[in-house]
């Protein structure tokens, strides 16, 4: 954070600084950002707040109570909706497999720290407590990385990408388009790009224009209005329409 903050910066500081106050309870041992809050990409109120916690203690049932019982006391609080955290502890750091301990979406669950997470953590992570990413994380190969990313939009994105409701939403066609560009990206060049990087990139990869403008309006423009229902529709035909087509060339390229 800068020191002059704008009201809205004050805001995501206050409910960092109220976390970690929170957390100081469960044997913390680190905490980071990745995502758009350590990338330099965040929009306030429209980022989600991702963060990893390492505990110093195996975490069993009463610490995803107590995680629990923590998340619950902040929902209240402004942004708390956008703020998604896993848990790990120092001992199950390096096997990106594994399932942790998560909330977000108002809810707890278990989900992987993937590599392409593991490797923004390396490259720009932003520790706002204890020991640094590169002294409990293990470093991502290059293969270990392009091959999650092929399967990733191999596996989930493409056949997504046949379920039409889905892309009615919002979220789906923004983060369709754009974990597709930073995936061309990463296999091209092996590097880790944000979503307004990806957003850039977008239609010299064929995306049509009016959808990559449209994200780019509600992600950095003022506050609009409501979506027209044809609009709604028409932009999830065109991003499905290119998405199929460009998954299926990215993964016959890598494979």
């Amino acid at each position: 954070m800068t020191t002059h903050r704008t009201r809205a910066d004050a805001l995501t500081s206050a409910l960092l600084d109220r976390f970690l106050a929170e957390l100081r309870a469960l044997s913390l041992a680190a905490v980071w950002a990745h995502g758009s809050l350590a990338g330099g990409d965040y929009q306030e109120g429209r980022s989600d707040l991702d963060l990893i916690v390492v505990l110093e203690r195996p975490i069993g049932p009463g610490t995803a109570w107590n995680a629990a019982k923590l998340h619950a006391r902040l929902r209240t609080a402004p942004l708390a909706p956008q703020l998604h955290c896993t848990y790990l502890t120092d001992a199950t750091t390096a096997n990106p497999e594994r399932r942790h301990l998560t909330w977000a979406h108002g809810e707890l669950f278990r989900r992987t720290v993937t590599p392409v997470t593991r490797r923004e953590l390396h490259a720009f992570g932003r520790v706002l407590y204890g020991t640094a990413p590169g002294e409990l994380l293990p470093v991502v190969p290059d293969r270990q990385l392009a091959d999650f990313v092929v399967r990733d939009q191999r596996d989930f994105w493409r056949p997504a990408v046949d379920k039409a409701w889905l892309w009615t939403q919002e979220v789906w066609v923004d983060l369709g388009l754009v974990t597709f560009a930073r995936a061309a990206m990463t296999l091209r060049e092996g590097s880790l790009i944000s979503k307004r990087e990806a957003l850039d990139l977008l239609p010299g990869l064929g995306a049509p224009v009016e959808v990559v403008e449209d994200i780019a309006r509600r992600r950095y423009g003022p506050e609009g209005g409501p979506v027209d229902a044809g609009w709604r529709d028409r932009r999830g035909e065109l991003t499905r329409d290119y998405l199929g087509a460009a998954i299926d060339r990215l993964v016959t390229s890598y494979t």
